[in-house]
């Protein structure tokens, strides 16, 4: 049971130290700078002039900005610094021995017999000071100064430091530790939550992303935050350490100096963009709900609940999508002057380039957009309909502003652009397969030889189209010769039917009847081009329909002399004697 609590409560009693660990180090150094001495608001507003800064560590004591003599202010101020640094890193040398030395043009501020330096009438005239009182404020900066400089460097100091830096370093590994091991259980329950907590983002009744996919993307944004996390838990480990040496607590102000100004433009940054934030979630709150509105009104046009005269309830989708585009449209343009970058001229940029790029990429894109309307509202085929574009023949799978898809008798799918689709002819053999007045007519076309009487075969034709299914006794089927060939008739059989989703099979059927019928009339099909002597020949009506006692003709002989006769009218033979 104590396992339980001590596991428990670990991670959050390590947070907690962490946190109480920076405190208790950030305290001493905001102590540190208020106990040291401040500078008079006059010299402070005057030392913001352009000068040379007189620096001991990482302290700016005072800024030289008089030259005197051959002496400029750089070279005045690299000469105070070599010899304060020479004094802080003496440790016989106290600063509690500084003194004042007031000369009659001069003040100078000494260590012993040791000039440190001299400060004229010209160096205290803007400060509004005399020169024995900037000399004195000079002289407790340089000793406060030193003693900063000596403690921190101390080897006191330095142990500290480098145990401060080993806590420090123990704190960045459990936290490392606690991230990989709370992390992984996250994203294990993000990943149990996919299409429980987790749905698929929709829009009325359109998917946008799957459960999936939504689950996919929070995966991806809590690793994310894991990476951000890690990186700033670095970034602090690395300032805090730095913090503790003299030698690099000035690159440590500077990288907390960079966060901490990072946060705060951010910070500024939000709070302006507050405003702009409120237009945002006006104009999106207003646009969802007048999607919802058209939604709910095309839906009752689609089911027949609503109707507007010469508006087809076929028309409600499409409608709806092209009106929730324009929406959408709308919305984006009104809402594009809040986005954040407006105006810039990186934002403009990439928007003149994203331009150009749809500008020269669209061209068949907006026709096939266009023409997909065009077919919308034609209403050429709806959904479901068979029809025949080029030589595609098909039912209407899908159709939409881009593309129209075609299941062929054979289950193949062809994907054809509407652009294609409305510069083609076609033909739909649904459009009135219902209407009583106007049913599919279906012909094929026999031919027959000129020994056929006509009547007999219209009879027999249409008696075929009248045992086969799906084929209407009512219109009658009728037969129209459509030829008078040199060597056949072309007969033309025409039916009504309903079911233009089965023409294949209604026409293999009829093709069966056709065939069937003729046997059972005794009429022969023939090839167009067929011409038979029937000398030994057996007929081409299959056996099974012919007379029990019919026998296959015989060969017919006769004499040379009887096919061949001269032109003269002679014997050959005699002829050749002649010759």
């Amino acid at each position: 049971m104590m396992k339980y609590y001590i596991r428990k409560y670990c991670y959050k009693l390590i947070i907690l130290a962490f946190i109480v660990f920076i405190l208790i180090h950030a305290i001493p150094i905001s102590y540190s700078q208020d106990k040291a001495p401040k500078v008079d608001q006059n010299l402070e507003a005057i030392e913001k002039i352009d000068g040379t800064p007189v620096v001991l560590g990482d302290n700016t004591l005072f800024i030289i900005k008089q030259s005197v003599g051959s002496f400029s202010s750089q070279e005045r101020a690299k000469a105070v610094i070599n010899r304060i640094e020479t004094i802080a890193n003496d440790f016989s040398m106290s600063p509690d021995n500084l003194q004042v030395s007031d000369q009659q043009d001069t003040s100078n501020i000494v260590l012993g017999e040791k000039l440190i330096y001299t400060i004229t009438d010209n160096d205290a005239k803007p400060t509004g000071q005399t020169r024995q009182e900037l000399a004195r404020v000079y002289l407790n900066k340089i000793a406060s100064s030193i003693k900063i400089y000596r403690n921190e460097r101390s080897l006191n100091n330095l142990i500290k430091g480098a145990v401060y830096s080993l806590i420090a370093t123990l704190i960045l590994v459990i936290t490392f530790k606690v991230f990989n091991q709370i992390f992984p259980r996250i994203i294990n329950r993000i990943q149990t939550w996919q299409g429980i907590r987790i749905p698929a983002l929709r829009i009325q009744n359109l998917e946008l992303l799957p459960a999936s996919r939504v689950s996919s993307i929070v995966v991806r944004l809590a690793k994310t935050l894991r990476l951000i996390i890690v990186l700033g838990v670095a970034y602090i480990y690395f300032s805090v350490v730095l913090s503790f040496f003299p030698w690099t607590k000035q690159l440590s102000s500077r990288l907390f100096y960079y966060l901490l100004d990072a946060i705060y433009k951010s910070w500024i940054a939000f709070l302006g963009y507050l405003p702009n934030i409120f237009y945002l979630a006006v104009i999106c709150i207003s646009t969802y709900y007048v999607i919802k509105f058209i939604r709910y009104l095309f839906t009752e046009l689609g089911n027949g609940t609503i109707s507007f005269p010469g508006f087809y309830q076929d028309w409600a989708e499409p409608t709806y999508k092209l009106v929730f585009f324009l929406i959408i449209a709308l919305a984006l343009v009104l809402a594009f002057p809040y986005l954040p970058g407006f105006g810039s001229p990186a934002f403009q940029g990439i928007s003149v380039f994203l331009g150009i790029l749809f500008s020269l990429g669209s061209s068949s894109v907006i026709a096939n957009i266009v023409a997909g309307i065009i077919l919308i509202y034609t209403r050429a085929f709806q959904t479901g309909d068979r029809i025949k574009i080029g030589d595609a023949v098909g039912d209407i799978i899908e159709k939409n502003l881009f593309v129209t898809r075609i299941r062929t008798i054979k289950n193949v799918v062809i994907t054809i652009p509407n652009g294609t689709v409305l510069t083609s002819q076609i033909i739909n053999y649904s459009a009135l397969a219902q209407d009583s007045n106007y049913y599919l007519v279906l012909h094929t076309t026999v031919t027959l030889g000129y020994d056929v009487p006509w009547r007999k075969v219209h009879q027999v034709l249409i008696d075929a189209a009248l045992v086969t299914k799906n084929v209407l006794a009512e219109p009658q089927p009728f037969v129209l010769q459509t030829s008078l060939d040199d060597f056949y008739v072309s007969y033309e059989l025409n039916i009504y039917t309903n079911k233009p989703m089965i023409m294949a099979r209604i026409y293999s059927q009829l093709h069966q009847n056709i065939q069937d019928k003729c046997n059972e009339a005794d009429i022969e099909i023939l090839s167009p081009h067929y011409s038979a002597l029937r000398d030994g020949n057996q007929i081409t009506i299959p056996e099974n329909y012919l007379p029990k006692d019919y026998k296959a003709p015989g060969f017919r002989l006769s004499t040379l002399d009887s096919i061949i006769k001269p032109s003269n009218g002679k014997d050959i033979s005699e002829t050749h004697e002649e010759g």
